[in-house]
């Protein structure tokens, strides 16, 4: 009975100690964690993702998803309350539109419109990489990590996994300069300017295996979008559109060159 006695107290604070939740290291380290992040999402090799918001005060609303690394690919389908929804995919420096069944009489039954950005040379081809950029989870850290100040909001539960909300305000050109290379920074600095937005409000959601599960960047109430990330690493294919089905728009205005050409002949 002494040995029990003598050993209880010290045992009952062992039991009592315990180690901190991975909600809890989140919440303890922002910045830290959001490193962190930032190389776990580093070594994904897919996403897929939903998104909704504002865009120059238009809609914004779509769902896809990415193959990740060193040869990225997406697809991803856009709804426009008017138009209906159209799917598109990045393979490379192509990218591949959707033909409506409505509009492919126009284009002799093809399905699919292919637009090589390659074509308008490396701007054209750095343009394709920027919207791939703009896919990418990893890229939606950068600005945060640049921010001064990043604010725990709390635990929140997002799509079913438990996250920490964190929120920052970056300077705008701090947020261009994190987001986009140097060729397209001084455009968007100028668009920016001219809607009068001086700052932007990021705000990251990320669950216990450091994976970033929803993106919100707010510019003003005409420009907002969130971004939710659903599932990473699951196998997925982003497949050429078979060349039987696709119009090219390259040939396509080739044809109408050499059709003017004829006429003033």
């Amino acid at each position: 009975m002494l040995g029990l006695t003598a050993c209880g107290p010290q045992d009952a604070a062992t039991e009592t100690k315990k180690e901190p939740t991975v909600l809890e290291l989140l919440a303890s380290d922002a910045k830290g964690s959001i490193q962190k992040t930032a190389t776990t999402i580093g070594s994904a090799t897919s996403i897929t993702f939903t998104m909704d918001g504002k865009g120059e005060g238009e809609p914004i609303k779509g769902s896809g998803f990415a193959i990740l690394g060193t040869d990225r690919k997406a697809e991803m389908t856009l709804e426009d309350p008017k138009e209906g929804p159209t799917t598109v995919r990045i393979i490379g420096s192509a990218m591949y539109v959707g033909i409506s069944a409505a509009e492919q009489a126009e284009f002799d039954g093809k399905k699919w419109l292919k637009m090589d950005a390659g074509m308008a040379g490396q701007e054209g081809t750095e343009a394709m990489s920027s919207m791939l950029d703009n896919i990418d989870p990893g890229q939606s850290l950068k600005p945060v990590l640049t921010a001064e100040t990043v604010t725990v909001v709390g635990e929140e539960t997002v799509n079913g996994a438990k996250t920490v909300h964190y929120t920052a305000t970056v300077p705008s050109t701090a947020y261009v300069a994190a987001t986009t290379d140097a060729k397209a920074r001084e455009a968007l600095e100028k668009e920016l300017t001219k809607l009068g937005v001086k700052e932007v409000k990021v705000d990251l959601w990320v669950d216990e295996q450091y994976q970033l599960r929803r993106f919100r960047a707010y510019l003003n109430d005409a420009n907002d979008i969130t971004a939710d990330y659903t599932e990473y690493n699951k196998a997925l294919t982003v497949d050429v559109p078979p060349a039987a089905e696709t119009a090219d728009f390259a040939e396509m205005m080739k044809g109408l060159a050499d059709a003017l050409k004829d006429l003033e002949g």
